[in-house]
């Protein structure tokens, strides 16, 4: 990629970044999913599927309301959030059980939280340039990933974290 030219360039370069990484973060969740053993976590993991789906439909909307090709650019970072929770859950962690779970969470909430700066960072981003619809959309999938980060804490402290302790 060559070197950006005005702040619309960085804008959409960040729109094709963050589909490449919901396209990723949903990859690993089809996978980990079925390794989840509270219903309560595992029912969160498939709704994530369906918010990031959404997401990515907004990504692509907004791409192409800017005048950009609709593609995507491969995303490094969440290239290695992927890999790390490939490794510790899917490749080393327990084979299920309370600690995968506490695992799976933790793995989760670190992706969730690269999505949450990219999307809040996109929204910057089109408020600079003006684009009050944008801005609008990219806010609401801010708050949508920033609530379900949430319930995910709260399921950790409230249950899955006790439930491992006494495994």
């Amino acid at each position: 990629m060559a070197a950006p030219e005005d702040l619309k360039e960085i804008y959409t370069d960040e729109l094709k970044d963050l589909w490449s990484a919901n396209d990723q973060m949903k990859k690993v969740l089809k996978k980990i999913t079925s390794k989840a053993s509270d219903a309560t976590l595992k029912d969160m993991l498939n709704n994530s599927q369906e918010g990031i789906q959404k997401h990515t439909d907004v990504l692509k909307e907004l791409i192409a309301a800017n005048d950009e090709k609709v593609s995507k650019e491969h995303c490094k970072g969440m290239e290695g959030l992927a890999a790390e929770a490939t490794k510790h859950i899917l490749e080393e962690g327990p084979d299920k059980g309370p600690l995968l779970d506490v695992m799976i969470i933790a793995q989760y909430q670190r992706m969730t939280h690269y999505g949450i700066a990219g999307f809040g960072t996109a929204a910057a981003y089109a408020s600079a340039l003006g684009l009050k619809d944008d801005v609008k959309k990219l806010k609401d999938a801010t708050k949508e990933i920033y609530g379900g980060d949430e319930y995910m804490t709260k399921l950790a402290e409230t249950s899955v974290n006790l439930q491992a302790e006494d495994a």
